[in-house]
């Protein structure tokens, strides 16, 4: 059936506000006329470059307004999205080109050396440079002005089930899987934010985390352009900056992780700067420490927080402002138009306080991952709940409480870490015969990675040694940050490691601490030893 995509969003703002600013970023600012024109020339420009329905189009690069034009331009043809985490390294960036089957690509000069492998690979013909380029090798900000908006190919349908953004998540099998997010996934979520966080066309949000997360684009830039607000936009974050723009666009939204906050509140124009506009503060990644939220309460503001993933568009619930206190540890009620329950351990639903596994269901769930058809018949139960894999509760008013992450999810800075994709790497060093990567508490990121080892006799292994050896095979925020020698590591019956005995020990003296641990922690009867800033580990012989 016909279905208002998410490609025709702008051009039906630009009916109802044309003339109302719709997108900042630095000394520039487009409208909603604007704006949607500028979305009507991806659109035109993609469409000569042999761009149709279902084929996907890879974005590389940093925030800017080339992004949500080419986004929307996109979906604008029936085309597929695909935002690619500018910090994975160039084998991850060529997964992703060749998992989605991307055509074309769109990248930022100075990111070439990532994208350039993936594009032979694939044998990609077609790759635009964001900005203007040159005469020889125009940019897309060059070619969009060289195009007539009034012949951008039109296409109002679009099925709710359409796919428009393959967004990628890490994988806990090495590999990062392509989620797909539908028209309807999108169009509910950012409903979902408009009537839970009460967002209003009036609304100037400071979007400082990169789009190409699912959080950013849509529970902060999607849902801003539904109502028609304004997106002041920036490339990367600063906090110094953004304490800036907060005072001069009178902004009255900001979202972030707990670092984000804590970040802005250390700024020495913290308590000079003039936060009289912000009215809502949305904080994902990880709870808001009792400290950050006792520094924002003194400036009377208060958050939002709440709980989702990838797979969820990504928002699924949320904890208003004024259950901050009373609810502290919650993650708060399912968004108005999503479920959640807690499957016990022999999947019938678990008792109020229960812990078990999260389930998830509602129109913002994904429809499955691409290509992997056997992991999408074990990611839904067969009454079509999503298996989060994460571990949770609820109270008797129904509030979501985070028990544990079923699979040792690490989440560094916002950014999404899984073990078992560094954990493969690990392996691959001369002399290691185990290895466990696990999250440890840090006052900037929230966690960082460790990798605890086990290692040949005789062979030293250092922490250079691990990060060079990682070093342009992952991103960087996914290499541990220290390494660990242990004789042996804690096993179940099975076989699998006891990683939530390896947190307990070695989290708990880091917390402690805000430089590496020193050697000779004990454990059991072992000999243990750590590599932070010491240059070699050894195990004893």
């Amino acid at each position: 059936m016909s279905y208002p995509g998410i490609g025709t969003w702008p051009a039906r703002r630009r009916a109802r506000t044309p003339d109302k600013t719709a997108l900042v970023f630095g000394d520039e600012s487009f409208t909603y006329r604007e704006f949607a024109d500028a979305a009507d020339r991806v659109a035109t420009l993609l469409a000569l470059h042999g761009i149709g329905r279902g084929d996907a189009v890879a974005y590389v690069g940093e925030n800017s307004p080339e992004f949500l034009f080419t986004l929307f331009g996109a979906a604008r043809l029936g085309a597929v999205f695909v935002p690619v985490n500018t910090r994975l390294a160039p084998p991850e960036v060529t997964h992703v080109l060749a998992d989605s089957g991307t055509r074309l690509v769109i990248c930022d000069p100075e990111l070439w050396d990532k994208v350039a492998p993936g594009i032979e690979e694939r044998g990609i013909t077609s790759a635009i440079p964001t900005g203007h380029g040159d005469e020889a090798d125009p940019g897309l900000t060059r070619l969009l002005g060289e195009i007539d908006a009034g012949t951008a190919p039109v296409d109002d349908a679009g099925a709710p089930e359409d796919p428009v953004v393959y967004m990628y998540t890490s994988g806990t099998t090495g590999r990062s899987k392509g989620a797909v997010l539908t028209n309807a996934n999108l169009t509910w979520v950012s409903l979902n934010c408009i009537l839970d966080y009460d967002l209003l066309s009036s609304e100037v949000a400071l979007l400082i985390s990169p789009l190409f997360h699912a959080a950013a684009l849509g529970m902060g830039a999607l849902p801003l352009v539904l109502k028609g607000g304004t997106i002041v936009l920036e490339r990367r974050f600063d906090p110094g900056r953004a304490l800036s723009l907060i005072q001069r666009h009178g902004v009255t939204m900001l979202s972030g992780v707990p670092t984000t906050y804590q970040l802005l509140a250390d700024h020495p124009d913290w308590a000079a700067t003039d936060l009289a506009s912000l009215r809502r503060l949305t904080c994902g990644g990880s709870a808001v420490p009792t400290r950050i939220l006792d520094i924002y309460e003194a400036r009377g503001l208060s958050f939002t927080q709440g709980y989702g993933m990838t797979e969820t568009s990504p928002g699924h619930t949320a904890l208003t402002a004024e259950h901050t206190r009373d609810k502290q540890g919650s993650v708060g009620l399912p968004h108005f138009f999503s479920a959640v329950r807690i499957a016990g351990d022999d999947g019938l639903p678990a008792a109020i306080g229960e812990v078990g596994e999260i389930e998830a269901r509602g129109p913002n769930v994904f429809p499955g991952y691409l290509n992997l058809p056997e992991v999408n018949a074990g990611a839904f139960t067969d009454d079509g709940w999503f298996r989060t894999g994460d571990m949770g509760y609820l109270d008797a008013e129904g509030f979501l409480f985070i028990a544990d992450r079923l699979k040792d999810l690490i989440i560094s800075g916002g950014e999404n870490i899984y073990p078992a994709e560094v954990e493969n790497h690990l392996f691959d060093i001369e002399g290691v015969t185990g290895a466990a990567v696990i999250g440890v508490p840090d006052e900037k990121w929230g966690e960082v990675p460790w990798a605890v080892l086990t290692v040949q006799p005789g062979v030293e292994v250092s922490t250079q040694d691990v990060q060079e050896h990682l070093a342009g095979r992952i991103a960087r925020f996914k290499i541990p940050k220290n390494v660990v020698i242990v004789d042996e590591l804690p096993r179940t019956a099975s076989g699998k490691v006891r990683k939530a005995d390896l947190r307990a020990r070695f989290g708990g003296a880091a917390a402690a601490t805000t430089r590496p641990i020193g050697t000779g922690i004990p454990w059991q009867t072992e000999t243990v030893r750590t590599v932070g800033e010491n240059p070699v580990a050894r195990r004893r012989r």
